[in-house]
């Protein structure tokens, strides 16, 4: 299970270690910032991001001179560009040269048109604050870059679940951004119907990819946790499951008109 952002847990770490130190107890610094004394511990302990808000409050509750508040810059670089279950994968996935990505419920965050993205950032639940969601988009938009602008090029394969076209969240603009896709040459785009799908197909969704030190990785990403496993065995299985589903699903062809007939 791929961990919070190391920042995250030695900031949190640190927060903890000045709050006893002042003897200052966990629903004193919550009372003073205004947060429940659950989400000051969560920051302790690394699961939560700890606030600007949160470490200048503490800084100056704590005479740690500012200490803490300094914090602040390197928590700001970027830690909530991704949610912290998939920071790791994320990191994987920079030096990927071929992803295998077979999809279940949603459209694959490198094909997604911005407005699919917004839609679903937006609506997170726990909901994310104006300036997160902004800059999660702006993430997940220039990730798409890797399917164009490395050379050498990335080969890509994605395979969809007909659910995954079937939602009310796929527009006539994400058919059109799948059916771009899939023309480029180091993409491969499949459709797995409701007929064709089989049993391992519905056991959910899963990552593939190798890195350019040749290193594979498996990923299964959940609303709750995610696991990024190099084990030989794990990567062994979820090769082979990909490789029934890819067989079952239609064609590249035969996908292109599947999505083409989709459209209004």
């Amino acid at each position: 299970m791929s961990q919070p952002p190391v920042m995250w847990r030695f900031t949190g770490n640190q927060l903890k270690r000045w709050r006893t130190r002042a003897n200052i107890s966990r629903i004193q610094l919550a009372a003073a910032t205004n947060y429940s004394p659950d989400t000051i511990k969560s920051m302790e302990q690394g699961v939560r991001m700890p606030t600007a808000r949160v470490l200048d409050v503490a800084d100056e509750m704590c005479d740690a001179r500012e200490l803490l508040s300094a914090a602040k810059e390197y928590l700001a670089k970027g830690t909530e560009k991704f949610p912290a279950r998939a920071q790791e994968f994320m990191e994987r996935e920079r030096e990927a040269i071929t992803i295998w990505w077979y999809e279940i419920a949603l459209i694959p965050g490198l094909l997604q048109t911005e407005r699919y993205a917004r839609t679903l950032i937006e609506r997170r639940d726990p909901p994310l604050d104006d300036e997160t969601i902004a800059e999660r988009i702006a993430a997940r938009m220039e990730r798409q870059a890797i399917m164009t602008e490395r050379r050498p090029p990335v080969g890509l394969s994605f395979v969809l679940y007909e659910a995954v076209l079937r939602s009310p969240l796929v527009d006539a603009e994400q058919l059109i951004r799948l059916l771009d896709v899939s023309r480029l040459r180091n993409v491969t785009l499949q459709v797995l119907t409701f007929e064709r799908a089989i049993p391992s197909a519905l056991l959910g969704s899963t990552v593939l990819l190798e890195t350019n030190t040749y290193e594979r990785f498996a990923f299964s990403e959940g609303p709750i946790a995610s696991e990024l496993s190099a084990d030989p065995g794990v990567v062994n299985r979820v090769s082979e499951r990909l490789s029934m589903i890819r067989t079952e699903a239609l064609s590249a062809d035969e996908s292109t008109r599947f999505i083409e007939g989709m459209l209004p």
